[in-house]
């Protein structure tokens, strides 16, 4: 099976290379050359098999919701010469990450049936069932580890800490709060609920600039819509877009990261079946067919397309 899970490219003699759990960014003077790669990831593991396609259906979807929000914040994004590539202005990153949550799953979830009922100081009331929205959408900040897991942390922490100012960090939870409304309102058109997700953001000089991807199957969660209200009222799973099958098919098989443990086999069968689940994502949030673009040469394709449009 074809795919690209390592890049060794070579765009200028002045780059610098970042290789990321699933990005490999090339950074050439203050231009950054982003390689959406077919690495997938889970619980901050790097699997051991590719998934193809998976790094441009990423990128496509995230090209398409940074062009769909910038009149609510400036992005980084410059262009997209190839499908697995976005070229954009460096920014220098705040280091956490604004998670938004929507619906009462996933880690938080995880959290709350743990008997705790506050997250990153968000309070969370008695009675809740997994997959309940929330009365508002809440903010859970995590910091933004470059090695190992990213840690849930507060706003008074972020601050107290130093890691954002206070007048930077009220202009992210605005940043963060309206992305999410956009993004929910562009999700519900397609008959989509989006769950939750993460916004990455940086400066430019004086300028808060949102980077790195946005609304994707790796940074969000989606629901179907039709059926939510019933799957609820009757205690069924949600119908659910996004990469949290992948971890729940890895703790079903006694993984979830922790030291000793094995990253269980990842047979034909089950790598295609994640293929198309992120194409189904794609066209479900787009509502475009998906491009399926050879893979033979992918690497050639790659190196010829970001030299041309660098020049």
């Amino acid at each position: 099976m074809k795919d690209l899970v390592s890049t060794n490219f070579h765009f200028s003699p002045e780059q610098d290379v970042y290789r990321g759990k699933v990005r490999d960014v090339y950074r050439v003077n203050d231009i950054l050359i982003m390689i959406v790669s077919d690495r997938i990831s889970a619980f901050d593991v790097v699997l051991p098999r590719g998934i193809q396609y998976k790094g441009q259906v990423l990128n496509l979807i995230a090209e398409k919701f940074l062009d769909a929000t910038a009149d609510i914040v400036p992005n980084w994004k410059l262009g997209v010469p190839h499908p697995s590539v976005m070229v954009g202005r460096y920014a220098e990153p705040f280091k956490v990450e604004m998670v938004v949550r929507g619906y009462l799953t996933g880690h938080a979830w995880r959290e709350y049936k743990a008997g705790k009922r506050s997250i990153c100081g968000e309070a969370m009331p008695d009675g809740m069932i997994e997959n309940q929205k929330f009365a508002r959408p809440i903010i859970t900040p995590t910091t933004k580890a470059s090695v190992g897991h990213d840690e849930d942390i507060s706003r008074e922490e972020i601050v107290n800490q130093g890691l954002v100012s206070e007048a930077d960090y009220a202009q992210l939870e605005d940043y963060t709060l309206r992305l999410f409304a956009r993004g929910t309102e562009i999700a519900a058109q397609k008959d989509l609920i989006l769950v939750d997700t993460k916004y990455e953001f940086g400066k430019i000089g004086n300028e808060i600039v949102l980077i790195d991807e946005i609304h994707t199957p790796d940074s969000s969660r989606y629901f179907y819509l039709e059926g939510y209200e019933q799957r609820q009222a009757t205690g069924l799973a949600q119908k659910q877009l996004s990469k949290e099958f992948v971890r729940e098919w890895l703790m079903e098989n006694g993984f979830q990261g922790k030291d000793g443990q094995q990253v269980p086999e990842m047979s034909d069968a089950f790598v295609q079946s994640v293929t198309d689940r992120y194409i189904e994502l794609y066209e479900s949030i787009t509502g475009e067919k998906f491009n399926k673009i050879s893979l033979e040469n992918v690497a050639a394709d790659i190196d010829a397309t970001v030299k041309q449009f660098l020049k």
